[in-house]
């Protein structure tokens, strides 16, 4: 991998990180002073993970001491700030496993904390596929069930502990959310590697959702974001249990984004794809695609791009929206980046209405 420096002398990793996805960071829970801070101390990609870790744990120590005093709700949100922090110091770090799941258990710890002190409580819950198990979390709205839910993609580098944002949304509008690691995220990275047909993963959260009697099994839509997007639609085309569905910067063809993206996520797709070299990662990468299939896509779909994304750029948006054999809305955001995190406000509310009135009875 490059270690070459940028004209500030900045290791060209550190300011990829940087530059890409600095508004997913802020938008997602950090605090701005908190980014700008630890950004700005980091010269070198070695000390990415370390760095963030050290700001986690800052956090995490305020949540310990809010909930050692009965402080429950304040005790939560220093606990998911920890997680998210924590989870920004492993999220790209893959050429350190050992560093990388030091700070990924802190990520799992502190969020499992904060869960039962939120406003909308949380549970972990443990999914079968395959002769294995996909961790997820369960957050549900007020009232009294079932409840219709909400099924959430992660994609290459994010997590399920990531989510908070998003859920909360959902969740204030009467739905209930499960956002889960599948194959090559998060808690499965280590074991289970990036499949290409991700409706393998996704029918089997929808056939646990079919046990649980507090959720609505006939109201269950599905949403995705980044490489995730792509695995939302995907799996609709196959899984027709799910009513309706959200892809955020979903690629078309995976292969096509991965031959333009910057060297981390590259080497991150290599690594969680178990490839052994970059020609093996590609082949990989031709595995995921639309190609033959958005045309099965029959059930509502709200695709969304950034008109400036340069990770995902939106002629894949509209690629999909095209295809797809169902109603769909498409929205480019003008001025987004990748999945428009810097104007979020431009889809989120939006794409969140559009779903509860697809899931209502």
């Amino acid at each position: 991998m490059s270690e070459a420096a940028g004209n500030s002398g900045t290791d060209k990793r550190v300011e990829i990180a940087i530059h890409h996805w600095a508004p997913r960071f802020v938008s997602s829970g950090v605090p701005l002073t908190d980014f700008e801070e630890v950004t700005a101390g980091i010269s070198h990609w070695d000390e990415w993970c370390a760095a963030w870790s050290a700001r986690a744990a800052v956090h995490e120590a305020l949540g310990r001491k809010a909930l050692a005093e009965g402080y429950r709700l304040s005790a939560g949100e220093h606990l998911n700030r920890a997680a998210i922090c924590y989870h920004f110091g492993k999220f790209m770090f893959v050429h350190d496993i050992a560093q990388m799941q030091q700070a990924h258990r802190k990520v799992i710890e502190c969020r499992q904390l904060a869960l039962p002190l939120l406003p909308f409580p949380g549970e972990r819950v443990e999914m079968p596929y395959l002769g294995k198990r996909l961790a997820g979390i369960l957050r549900k709205p007020a009232g009294n069930g079932p409840h219709p839910v909400v099924v959430m993609c992660v994609g290459l580098d994010s997590t399920k502990e990531e989510l908070d944002v998003y859920e909360n949304i959902f969740l204030a509008r009467g739905m209930a959310t499960l956002a889960f690691d599948g194959p090559g995220q998060g808690e499965a990275e280590y074991d289970i590697p990036i499949r290409g047909d991700y409706e393998v993963a996704t029918t089997a959260v929808v056939d646990f959702v079919n046990t649980r009697a507090d959720l609505d099994a006939a109201r269950v839509g599905l949403w995705g974001v980044s490489l995730g997007g792509y695995y939302a639609a995907r799996s609709v085309a196959f899984e027709k249990r799910i009513k309706a569905c959200i892809s955020l910067s979903g690629p078309y063809s995976w292969v096509e984004t991965f031959d333009s993206r910057n060297e981390l996520s590259r080497e991150a797709f290599r690594v969680r794809s178990h490839a052994k070299d970059m020609d093996a990662a590609r082949k990989n990468a031709m595995t995921l695609t639309l190609e033959g299939v958005a045309k099965n896509i029959t059930c509502p779909i709200y695709v969304v791009g950034g008109e400036l994304d340069r990770l995902t750029p939106p002629h894949n948006a509209r690629r999909i929206a095209a295809e797809v054999s169902g109603p769909c809305t498409l929205l480019i955001v003008k001025g987004g980046n990748h999945v428009a995190n810097n104007r979020r406000y431009m889809f989120q509310t939006q794409t969140a209405d559009w779903m509860a009135d697809n899931l209502r009875k």
